[in-house]
């Protein structure tokens, strides 16, 4: 068997007027993600996802990776995953290339689970056929009690954990907080990403009061450049630290981990090198007592490839699923992603499991040859109007003892 085509498909989505969602980084206008098709001489084809800047994505998968792979025989996955890094070592290491060697590796994953006929957490020595996931959204609200009846909707399409996003200022963030909780009650895991918005002082005060509400955990208080902010926060902080989303392949993970910044490691197949790079991150954590907890904020092809990796490794935490009304991840399958009780399933068939919906691919892919327009991505910013800096973080005027008094919760 040899590979006989490479494809990647960008998509793009723009929410319609009123729909859009607001965080530090302003608000988000639009989304994307890339799809990578890998075609066989058999007739099989595996898919992948890979999350980055989808213009160098394009660049680097048709210039460079389909040439020399096809003719390649896909089974051999950890010699090809070396051939493509050797290949953009000069220039990747941390970033798209990366992201690029991720995206061909998921699809190779998935043609040889329909090889061997056998799910890929199987192949990766897993046994568990569900996984717990959590809701992600609970965004920037000019009332807090939004964000509370937002948690409920989450909790009634079965979740049982539920991420917000902090950041906004001092005292917002932890009203926010205090409705959430209020809303889901105690018996509910809420995760707080900081969105790189804190300083180790106010880190450290934020950390005593999610303490307190019984915060899971405390998701990048800090720039990913800051290591010393994390490892110090660490030292003092009482509710797990996680991070791992901006980081990049097995290296830039251990220099997470050998700092001891981290209780969570937030790896993504679709960014970080695929599954074969996220297997060595999770062997590498376990040794450092680092649980792992998959960031993934593109489509769902990422979110069950990250279900797969984390379904094979035991001190896997839970997968990400998007709850902005993203139709990447609600549409682009053909059997939707099932949540009950708090977990994932993962389908019993052979690869990862699904089949994209061509109809939905075809409504949003870019024309091959089209750049991506101007927009606020989440993640990535195009065109000056969407390149927000957010204003220093305010700090709140009524505090005592490091939290908010009764007055101002």
């Amino acid at each position: 068997m040899r590979i006989d085509d490479v494809e990647i498909i960008n998509l793009l989505f723009s929410y319609p007027p009123g729909q859009e969602f607001r965080y530090s980084g302003g608000t988000v206008t639009s989304r994307v993600t890339s799809i990578i098709l890998l075609a066989t001489d058999t007739g099989l084809v595996g898919v992948g996802a890979a999350y980055s800047h989808p213009d160098l994505l394009n660049l680097i998968v048709k210039r460079q990776f389909k040439p020399m792979l096809v003719g390649c025989d896909p089974l051999n996955i950890e010699a090809l995953w070396h051939k493509m890094y050797l290949m953009t070592r000069w220039y990747g290491r941390k970033g798209v290339a990366i992201s690029a060697i991720g995206g061909i590796d998921n699809a190779l994953w998935d043609i040889r689970g329909k090889v061997e006929g056998k799910p890929v957490y199987k192949l990766l020595g897993g046994s568990r056929g569900e996984v717990p996931a959590y809701a992600s959204g609970l965004f920037y609200a000019e009332n807090v009690s939004d964000l509370g009846r937002e948690a409920e909707r989450h909790l009634e399409h079965g979740y049982l954990r539920v991420k917000m996003r902090t950041g906004h200022s001092e005292e917002w963030d932890m009203e926010a907080v205090g409705a959430v909780r209020k809303a889901v009650g105690s018996d509910v895991d809420i995760l707080v990403d900081g969105s790189h918005r804190y300083n180790l002082r106010i880190a450290e005060r934020m950390g005593r009061y999610l303490a307190e509400k019984k915060v899971f955990w405390f998701e990048e208080p800090f720039p990913p450049e800051d290591l010393d902010s994390y490892v110090a926060l660490r030292k003092r902080n009482h509710v797990s630290l996680a991070a791992g989303e901006n980081e990049f392949g097995e290296q830039g993970f251990r220099e997470l981990l050998r700092v001891n910044a981290v209780d969570i490691a937030q790896p993504d197949a679709s960014r970080t090198g695929g599954i074969t790079e996220c297997m060595r991150i999770a062997r590498m954590a376990s040794g450092f007592g680092v649980r792992i907890a998959p960031h993934t904020w593109s489509d769902a092809v990422a979110v069950m490839t990250n279900a797969h990796f984390i379904a094979a490794i035991p001190h896997g935490v839970s997968v990400e699923v998007d709850q902005t009304g993203n139709p990447f991840i609600e549409e682009l399958l053909t059997e939707p992603l099932q949540i009950k009780d708090g977990l994932l399933s993962l389908p019993d068939r052979p690869g990862l499991g699904i089949e994209l919906n061509f109809a939905v691919v075809k409504a949003y892919a870019l024309p091959p040859d089209q750049q991506i327009p101007d927009g606020n991505y989440s993640d990535l910013f195009f065109g000056a109007a969407n390149c927000h800096i957010a204003p220093p973080y305010a700090e709140s005027q009524h505090q005592t003892d490091g939290n908010l008094t009764n007055a101002a919760r």
